[in-house]
Order: structure tokens, then sequence, then C-alpha cells
């Protein structure tokens, strides 16, 4: 073979393992969360995955990677931009330091039910999808929590028997209840919640009879009160420039699957709902309705805390709860 022939296939051989190289990347995708096997959240994910493989016939494939064992619950979205992750999940609320809007959907008593929550996120969701966007991220689909309510182990009848807890706090909303009602507030993430609770490092916290259930609440904690106080939701996103690489079928394909994880996703959240709160019970917490004392002072809370966000999210902000409450 003459020289230019054997440069010739030296340049489709290098040719070849770039392409390789290109596509095997877009063809394995990671995708961390922060939640158990078990939890809803990740039998969506795990589905989606499987319906991007079913409808690309194999060419992307997406491994979930439960309980924040690839990264931990706020390393997540930092991941996915850097690209040591294709995608991800994370509760939006972590990161209202970043971005007011991320934490719109835990205010308190400002959506409490899950079509009020739907509403909101509607309302919200351009501002989000544009905030994501100029972080290197695309918005994929959300998925919504059960309603949070108070687990303690003591009687709560008004806001001032929440005084010198050890709250749990795990965004900005949470570690500003504390402050309001003059609770402690203890940082601790989802994954590491049950050695909190076994260990005293808390005995207050305002969060969803699913994470009750997924911790094994019951271990440590007697009473639940269902405040409904919030609905917040975890988003799952991709890297920009990973899904820029796949090619247009594929993208088509991850967006499709996307659509059908939100809409099972909201209807899983109402299912499942029903069935922690009787998981709960039958192993022997007391479930309660919050007395009118509490629920009036839990709403001073929650006014103070619009006031608060309204301010941090200026004229957006304004405008999206504008167009939740037409």
């Amino acid at each position: 073979m003459n020289v230019t022939g054997k440069i010739a296939r030296l340049g489709f051989a290098a040719a070849a393992l770039l392409s390789t190289t290109a596509s095997s990347f877009a063809a394995n995708w990671v995708l961390p969360s922060a939640y158990p096997p078990a939890n809803y959240h990740v039998e969506n994910l795990n589905q989606f995955a499987k319906d991007v493989d079913a409808a690309t016939k194999g060419e992307l494939k997406i491994t979930v990677h439960p309980n924040a064992s690839l990264f931990k619950a706020p390393d997540i979205k930092r991941a996915v931009q850097t690209g040591q992750a294709q995608a991800g999940e994370v509760l939006l609320s972590l990161h209202e330091n970043e971005n007011p809007i991320f934490g719109l959907d835990v205010v308190p008593f400002l959506a409490t039910s899950f079509d009020q929550s739907k509403k909101l996120w509607d309302a919200s969701k351009p501002a989000i999808e544009q905030a994501l966007d100029k972080q290197g991220l695309k918005l994929l689909y959300t998925t919504p929590w059960p309603p949070q309510g108070i687990f303690t182990k003591k009687d709560v009848n008004s806001v001032a028997d929440l005084k010198g807890l050890k709250w749990r706090a795990y965004n900005v909303g949470t570690s500003r209840i504390a402050e309001l009602v003059g609770a402690q507030p203890v940082t601790v993430q989802a994954a590491e919640l049950p050695q909190a609770l076994a260990t005293g490092v808390v005995d207050g916290l305002m969060t969803s009879s699913a994470t009750g259930v997924d911790s094994k609440i019951w271990e440590s904690l007697t009473h639940y009160y269902d405040t409904q106080a919030w609905i917040p939701k975890n988003v799952i996103f991709v890297n920009k420039a990973a899904f820029t690489a796949l090619d247009e079928a594929t993208q088509k394909a991850v967006t499709d699957a996307a659509a059908a994880a939100e809409t099972r996703g909201w209807a899983l959240a109402v299912e499942r709902t029903a069935s922690y709160m009787e998981t709960l019970k039958k192993n022997g917490m007391q479930v309660l309705e919050p007395s009118t004392e509490l629920k009036t002072g839990l709403s001073g809370v929650g006014a103070k805390l619009t006031e608060d966000w309204s301010k941090k999210a200026g004229a957006e902000g304004q405008a999206i709860l504008d167009a939740y409450k037409k």
C-alpha cells in the first residue's frame, strides 16, 4: 500500500474512533438521585430510563444511581452542569440561594393541594426553564412530593410548642421556619435523615409522608400533624451539551419519555400519598389534624415567608404570583 493509501486508511480509522467515542458518550448517561430505590421518584426515573431505551432501541441507555450513591443531593445539579453526570434529579428548592424562583414551591400555604401545585408549576415553569437554560441545563420534567406535615415526638398544639426543637432543615425555607418559630435548624439531607433521627440530631421536622416512610420515622418520632403546608417538587434535567449531541430522533425520544414521566409522576404522587399515610398509622404514628391555633400560627409564618420571597424575587416573582392567582 502506498503512503497516500496508508494516510487515508489511518484517517478513516481515526474518524471511526472519534465517532465511536462520541457515540459511546452519547449512548450511556448516568442520572444521580438522592432518594432510595423504593421511592416513587426513583421508580419513575427507572421507568423513564426504560422508555428511552425502548424508544431508541438501545442507542441511549440511562443508568439511575439512587440514594445519593453517586453525588450527594446538594452536589447533583453542579455535577450535571459540569458534565460529571449527563442528567440528574434534584429537589428544586435546594438551590433557592441561586435564584429565588427555585424556592417558590416551598413557600408555606401558597399551594396546598395537588391542583394548586400544578397551577403554580404551570405559572412558574417558563421562568424556571429559562433560569436552568442559562446554567447550561435543559429541563425535562417535574414530579411533586406529598404535602408537607410536622413530625415530632411530643404534642404540638401551637407554633410555641415548636420552640427549642432540633429542627431538620434542608433548604432556605425550612431554615427560615425554624428561625421564625424559635427552633434550632440542623441541616440534614434525605439520605442522612435515618441516622440523624436515630442519634437524636433532629427531633422535629416538616417533610412529606413519603420521606417519613422512607426513613422509618416511627422508630424515632411519634406524632405527625397533617398541615399540608406546601408541595415541593423534584426537577429532572439534562446537561445541554449532552442533549445537543444526540441526533434529532433520540432527542425526541428523551422529551417524549420525559412528558410521559411527568404525567405519571403527578399521578403517582396523588396515589402514594394515601398509602404513605396508612403506612405511618400502621407503624404506630399518631396521624393528627393540626389544631386551629397551630393552623393560625403556621399561616402567620406562611404570610411572612411569602412576603420575604416576593421581595427577593422582585418583578419576575410578582409576575409569577399574579399568573398563579388569576
